[in-house]
C-alpha cells in the first residue's frame, strides 16, 4: 500500500472487534449512510458483479449459494471486476442527513471470500453540488481523509473508531477499495448536524434521526431494532420497526429511550404501529426527562415525567396525542410498551429550546 501514489492523511483510529462494533456505536451514533435514512449512491467506478447500492442496505447481508446471474455468482454487496488498472475502485455516497460528523466506520465483507476487498479507505467532503463531487471520480478533488488505508479480510465485519471524531461536517463520502473485489455492507457511524428552522416557534420532530435524534437504549429488540423508531416515513413492512420478544411475565413492559436532537418543549407525539397488525402493544406510555448527566439516562433515572398515556393501541395506525407537559424543557423521551410488541415510528413534535 505504500507504493500507491494517491496518499491519504494519517488519521489515528482504533480497530474494533466484530463483536464490539454494535455496542461501541449503536447507543450513541446513527448510521449516516443507511438507505433507510435516505442516503444514496451517486456514482461508482465499477459494479460489474454486484450493485454498489447494496452497501447501504440496513439489513444484514444474506447468502444464496448456487444462485447465478448473467455476470456470475450472485452476491449481496458491491463487487467489481478483476484486474483494476487504477489504484482503487470507488463509490460516492450522499449522506441521508443535511450533514454529519463521524466517529467510526464499519466494512462488512460477509460471504466474500477469495473475492473480498483487501483494503479500504474513506474520504469525505462538504458540498451542495452533487455533480461537482461526482466529477472528481477517483481523483483528489475536494476529498479529505476520514479513515486512512486499512486492511480487510474475507467474510467478516471490520470496525474502526476514530481516536478523534471529526469536528468538520460532511455531506458526501467516498469509499475506496484497494484494488478491487467485494464488500457486503458499509456503515458510517456519527451524528447528524441538522438545519433547524429559524423561527423559534416552529414545531418539528426532534426525535427524527435527520434532526439529530438517537435511540440510545432499550429493554429488548429481538425482532426489530430501536434505531428504526426514528427513521423517516412509515416503512415498507413489519421488519423495519422496533419489535420485542413475547413476554411471559405478569406486569412486564418494554421500553426504548430516545435522545432528542436538541432540548425542546414537547407539543404532541405520534406512536405509529404501521404494519404491526397482530403484534402491536396493548398500551403505550411516554415519559420525558431533562438530563444533564454525562452519560445517558437509564429507565429508572430520577426525573422522568409522564407526557402521554396510557394510550390504547390499535393495529397499523398512527396514534396522535398532545403532550401533558408543554412548558418544560426535555432532552430525552422514553417510549413504554405494555406488555410488549411492535412500534414502527415515534414522532416527538416540539419547539426547540433556544
Amino acid at each position: 500500500m505504500e507504493d500507491i501514489e494517491y496518499q491519504l492523511d494519517a488519521v489515528k483510529a482504533t480497530r474494533i472487534s466484530a463483536e464490539d462494533i454494535d455496542k461501541t456505536f449503536r447507543s450513541g451514533c446513527i448510521d449516516l449512510v443507511s438507505a433507510a435514512l435516505g442516503s444514496e449512491v451517486l456514482g461508482f467506478s465499477d459494479q460489474w458483479f454486484a450493485e454498489a447500492s447494496n452497501l447501504l442496505n440496513p439489513a444484514a447481508p444474506i447468502r444464496q449459494p448456487g444462485k447465478m446471474v448473467y455476470t456470475g455468482a450472485w452476491y449481496d454487496g458491491w463487487e467489481t471486476r478483476r484486474h483494476n488498472p487504477e489504484p482503487f475502485d470507488w463509490v460516492v455516497i450522499r449522506l441521508g442527513v443535511a450533514s454529519g460528523t463521524v466517529e467510526g466506520v464499519e466494512v462488512d465483507t460477509a460471504f466474500f471470500s477469495g473475492n473480498h476487498a483487501p483494503a479500504i479507505s474513506v474520504e469525505g467532503c462538504f458540498s451542495q453540488n452533487d455533480d461537482e463531487v461526482l466529477s472528481w471520480k477517483g481523483s483528489r478533488g475536494g476529498w479529505e481523509t476520514i479513515l486512512g488505508i486499512q486492511e480487510c479480510g474475507p467474510s467478516q465485519r471490520f470496525g474502526w473508531k476514530l481516536d478523534n471524531p471529526t469536528k468538520k461536517q460532511y455531506t458526501h463520502v467516498r469509499l475506496n477499495m484497494y484494488p478491487d473485489g467485494g464488500i457486503a455492507r458499509f456503515r458510517l457511524f456519527g451524528h447528524a448536524v441538522p438545519v433547524f428552522p429559524v423561527n423559534k416557534d416552529a414545531v418539528f420532530d426532534l426525535a427524527a434521526a435527520q434532526n439529530g435524534g438517537v435511540a440510545v437504549s432499550c429493554s429488548d429488540q429481538h425482532f426489530g431494532t430501536k434505531d428504526n423508531l426514528i427513521l423517516p416515513g412509515r416503512g415498507k413492512d413489519m421488519g423495519d420497526g422496533w419489535e420485542t420478544a413475547r413476554s411471559r411475565t405478569k406486569g412486564h413492559f418494554d421500553w426504548a429511550i430516545i435522545r432528542l436532537g436538541a432540548p425542546g418543549y414537547i407539543q404532541n407525539l405520534v406512536v405509529d404501529t404501521a404494519h404491526f397488525r397482530g403484534n402491536y402493544p396493548q398500551l403505550v406510555k411516554l415519559e420525558a426527562i431533562e438530563w444533564k448527566g454525562d452519560s445517558e439516562p437509564g429507565p429508572d433515572a430520577e426525573g422522568w415525567v409522564e407526557v402521554a398515556g396510557p394510550i390504547k393501541c390499535g393495529p397499523d395506525m398512527e396514534h396522535l396525542v398532545e403532550s401533558l407537559v408543554k412548558d418544560r424543557v426535555f432532552t430525552h423521551v422514553k417510549l413504554i410498551m405494555v406488555p410488549d410488541g411492535g412500534v414502527k415510528r415515534l414522532r416527538v413534535f416540539s419547539k426547540r429550546a433556544l
